[in-house]
């Protein structure tokens, strides 16, 4: 994927890498974390909605603007957040050798 002269990067868009192009979204401002709220699962923006729940939304096939309708409060940002904090976390993930 070649970016043409005069044409602006996606929002977010960081880098080509060896993996695949790098997407930066600071979720550390949109994802948080309370013990008593959620079980201390992630939210989003402190509200009872956790990532959980939106990727399940995603995984089972709604649409983000679907997800925005049902959700009035949630925004674009929030969602990519969700998705940014989830590759983080895969990214971190211990792998077992056998």
């Amino acid at each position: 994927m070649r970016q043409q002269s005069g044409v602006p990067p996606r929002r977010g868009l960081v880098s080509p890498g060896a993996g695949g192009y790098t997407w930066s979204v600071k979720y550390e401002d949109i994802i948080t974390i309370e013990p008593g709220k959620r079980g201390g699962k992630p939210c989003i923006r402190g509200m009872r909605i956790t990532v959980y729940d939106v990727l399940s939304y995603l995984a089972s096939g709604m649409t983000t603007q679907e997800i925005l309708a049902d959700f009035p409060y949630l925004t674009e940002e929030d969602i990519r957040a969700c998705l940014s904090y989830a590759a983080d976390r895969e990214r971190h993930l211990m792998v077992a050798k056998s």
